[in-house]
């Protein structure tokens, strides 16, 4: 066959035929791989089956032989569980034996004390009967002993009973007062040594000296010749020094000295310090006098408000306001019966600490009312009023606490009543401070009619025999007439005196009142 000879047509029917043989061809070739893939889809199903099938009977052999363990430990576990179960309730049965044992052992006591208590019961009874027999007995026999001794006496049974009443309320009455100043006595003696203790303590932690002052001061001069230039021409000098400071220049034949002479202790203080310093730098005239005198009272207000920062800090007195400061220095110098009032501030304040420290009260505030007490003397000579109404209102100027305030107002009687306890405390320091040996002067005539009031007050009483003051007015001795008075009385008669003593005299401390009353009987043997 030639290929040129072929047309398209023939070309076309030639690529049908193969197209059909490649599509019977492809078709064949599908269902031999399909055949092929099914057998060996089939042969791997059934590997897997058997490598399932055995993995199955392994896991059951398995599963069975883990059963077994299981099975056998939990039987291994309930085993020990029943031995413990099976100790536990020998030993509840054991337990349970000794307390039925226990118990029978109580009840056999039990019946043996039942058994004595009827016997006991018994016993009672019979010894009530009796009893009853005998108060019937008794009863009868008081009745008809009654019923004589009524006949005896003439007295019916309302007459005797009211008799016997009254003898029983006179010696009721005898014995409630008999007891009633028996607890007087012990109460006071309590009281008195627990006071005893008290402030013997705090006396015995202070110790401090004591000075007196005067109304005068000396300067000392290097020679007389001074003496001129002090009183300067035609006295222009000791009349100008005596108007700046208000004292009173003394000059006289004593050699060496000069003396100022003022009632007021501050301006006679600034003046000897000013005249000691016109004295060493030897410059004295009138200008002179005025600028060293301007000087010398500015560094004695310094020194004033220094003094009373000193005492405050001794005392431990804190955040005091700088006039209070000020009035404490002024109080430096100042006197009361020749005893420093600032000395005796600070005495007081100690004092009124350590009281409160022993009655467990505020220590600082017993020892800043103890301070302040006396401020008022500082300006008491210009002002109208007591020195205590006068620092009351000073206190109250500087926002002092209340009790404060009644501490100084009422640190002396007479004035405000004390309204807490640092009131009493102020007041018992003070008589301390005061009433001590030494601290203060008193004159001899004023002591003496002190006495002698003592005395004329006891001695005033009916059934007093004899009255002497003693310990220096500390103590009055009565003696009373023993035929006059009764113990009763003797007691009222020296409450009385005590009480008399307190309203007429004003005094330091205390005055004991020692009331004798005793028989005395004497005989003579010949």
């Amino acid at each position: 066959m030639n290929w040129s000879d072929l047309t398209w047509v023939h070309v076309l029917v030639l690529g049908g035929i193969g197209l059909a043989l490649g599509v019977v061809l492809g078709a064949g070739l599908r269902h031999v791989w399909g055949l092929y893939r099914e057998h060996a889809a089939e042969n791997e199903a059934r590997r897997i089956r058997e490598q399932a099938e055995q993995d199955a009977r392994q896991l059951r052999a398995d599963m069975k032989l883990q059963a077994k363990e299981e099975i056998l430990k939990e039987r291994e576990r309930m085993g020990q569980e029943l031995a413990a179960d099976r100790n536990e309730l020998k030993q509840i049965e054991r337990r349970l034996l000794k307390r039925e044992d226990a118990l029978d052992q109580k009840l056999e006591g039990l019946t043996r004390k039942e058994s004595n208590l009827e016997e006991a019961q018994r016993k009672l009874t019979a010894r009530e009967h009796e009893l009853q027999e005998r108060y019937a007995a008794v009863n009868e026999t008081l009745q008809k002993q009654e019923e004589k001794l009524l006949e005896i006496s003439g007295y019916n049974r309302e007459t005797a009973e009211a008799e016997i009443l009254r003898r029983v309320e006179e010696d009721l009455e005898h014995e409630i007062g008999q007891r009633v100043q028996r607890a007087e006595e012990r109460c006071r003696e309590e009281a008195e040594a627990r006071a005893r203790d008290i402030l013997g303590m705090a006396v015995q932690r202070l110790a401090v000296d004591y000075t007196t002052q005067s109304v005068v001061s000396t300067v000392e001069l290097p020679n007389d010749e001074m003496k001129g230039r002090i009183i300067g021409r035609e006295g222009r000098n000791i009349r100008a020094f005596e108007k700046t400071t208000g004292v009173d220049v003394i000059v006289d034949d004593t050699p060496g000295v000069v003396v100022l002479s003022g009632f007021d202790p501050i301006r006679r203080e600034t003046a000897r310090l000013a005249l000691d310093k016109l004295v060493a730098d030897g410059r004295i005239h009138p200008a002179r006098i005025e600028e060293v005198v301007s000087k010398t009272q500015e560094d004695m207000e310094k020194e004033l408000m220094e003094a009373g920062r000193a005492v405050a800090a001794e005392v431990d007195v804190r955040n005091l306001k700088p006039k209070e400061l000020f009035l404490l220095g002024r109080l430096k110098y100042r006197t009361s019966y020749g005893q420093n009032v600032l000395d005796h501030a600070r005495e007081v304040a100690f004092l009124s600490g350590m009281i409160a420290m022993q009655l467990k009260l505020d220590e600082d505030l017993a020892r800043r009312a103890g301070l302040l007490h006396d401020i008022g003397k500082a300006v008491d000579h210009e002002e109208e009023g007591t020195h205590p109404e006068i620092g009351a209102n000073l206190a109250r100027l500087c926002e002092e606490s209340p009790e404060v305030v009644n501490a100084i107002a009422a640190h002396h009687e007479g004035n405000e009543a004390p309204r807490s306890l640092y009131a009493t405390i102020v007041q018992i320091a003070d008589a301390i401070s005061a009433s001590r040996p030494g601290v203060r002067r008193e004159s001899l005539e004023k002591y003496i009619k002190r006495l002698e009031k003592l005395e004329n007050i006891a001695s005033a009483h009916v059934g007093i025999e004899k009255a002497y003051a003693i310990q220096a007015g500390r103590e009055v001795r009565v003696i009373a007439k023993p035929d006059k008075l009764s113990d009763k009385e003797a007691h009222r008669i020296c409450r009385e005196i005590a009480q008399e003593i307190e309203q007429e005299l004003s005094y330091p401390g205390e005055v004991k009142i020692t009331l004798i009353r005793e028989n005395r009987f004497v005989e003579y043997a010949r």
